[in-house]
């Protein structure tokens, strides 16, 4: 047999899918990350339009593609198997970034745990009531109460997708702050709260393909917990290295699963680093003055940067200092609950 081509609309970027791959599996080949989860037909994650040429959908659950769907076009991406020599499906935009999927308002999720993190940090789980919502890693959502009372805060979500819809929201009391406040002491497992997203482009460049660091303060690890979390497990292959920035030892969270993907993953490298006391196996400083010492040329690297916006832009030019091409640095400020309601993130510790 021979591999058909994969055209991506409107991009009309070209894949080759090997005799026998599915689309999914041609598409991570080429470096594009097309949300998936279950790879087994079960979850809906990867549903995409194919606008031309024939393909064998394979046994796929109803709940993840409806017959309706299935007549408009639509296929699940990780059972697909092209059947003609060219398959057209509509994937990302013009210049081939990810097509960003439609924000939701007034969504339902109810708080499924509750754990505190650090002294100022609480982690929420929540679990949607309806439909899962569709996001890219990297991306953020507002959460508010119900009635009202509190006023709508952004958060990043601190996981990649998954079947059952559950969000991790990493959330940093801030003093005199009235929403970070109740949802760090107040919100209780059980109560049902209401989110809006997804938000923000924070997701980089699924294409390319070169060494990735990650450079992070207080809450800003959360997105890149998602964007590590789904690019280790569709399996990236370059180095990736995630240097987190705190105040002390206590500030240093999820210390667990970086270990973890240290031990599972051998392209990836955790660091940290502390502002305010000296430990045992922690790097010493800010971020910014460590850079050159640790990475003296980053010219071949994309790096990611979420912090407050003092961190981000400290880095940002340090990074450009040391050779990063500015169109492979992402970023992500976030910003204090005093600041306007469009900014881009709720407030974080900084370090």
């Amino acid at each position: 047999m021979e591999p058909t081509v994969i055209r991506l609309y409107p991009s009309n970027r070209e894949v080759v899918c090997a005799p026998g791959d599915t689309v999914l599996t041609a598409l991570e080949k080429a470096g594009y990350a097309l949300p998936n989860n279950c790879r087994a037909g079960a979850c809906g994650e990867c549903k995409v339009k194919v606008r031309e040429g024939q393909f064998d959908q394979g046994m796929v659950l109803d709940m993840a593609l409806s017959p309706d769907e299935r007549r408009e076009g639509y296929g699940l991406m990780c059972m697909a198997k092209p059947l003609s020599k060219v398959l057209v499906i509509e994937w990302g935009t013009a210049d081939a970034k990810p097509k960003l999927f439609p924000p939701r308002e007034n969504q339902r999720y109810v708080v499924v745990d509750r754990i505190v993190r650090t002294p100022r940090v609480v982690e929420l789980r929540l679990r949607p009531v309806g439909q899962p919502m569709r996001y890219w890693p990297g991306q953020y959502v507002t959460l508010a109460d119900l009635r009202g009372e509190y006023p709508a805060r952004s958060y990043s979500i601190a996981n990649a997708p998954r079947p059952d819809g559950e969000l991790s929201l990493q959330i940093a009391k801030i003093d005199g702050g009235l929403t970070s406040v109740w949802a760090t002491e107040r919100l209780q497992v059980g109560e049902i709260v209401k989110i809006d997203g997804p938000y923000g482009t924070f997701i980089g460049d699924p294409s390319a393909e070169t060494p990735v660091l990650c450079l992070t303060a207080g809450t800003g690890l959360a997105p890149v917990l998602a964007l590590t979390e789904a690019a280790l497990r569709r399996g990236y292959r370059k180095p990736v290295t995630l240097v987190h920035s705190g105040r002390t030892r206590a500030d240093c969270y999820a210390q667990g699963m970086m270990r973890y993907w240290e031990t599972k993953h051998r392209n990836f490298t955790y660091k940290a680093t502390l502002t305010r006391e000296t430990a045992e196996g922690y790097w010493h400083g800010r971020i910014p003055a460590l850079l050159p010492h640790h990475f003296p040329d980053l010219s071949a690297y994309s790096v990611f940067i979420a912090g407050s916006p003092e961190f981000v832009a400290d880095c940002r030019s340090v990074a450009l200092a040391l050779g990063a091409p500015e169109a492979r640095i992402h970023t992500e400020g976030f910003f204090g609950q005093a600041q306007p309601a469009t900014a881009p993130a709720d407030a974080m510790l900084s370090a």
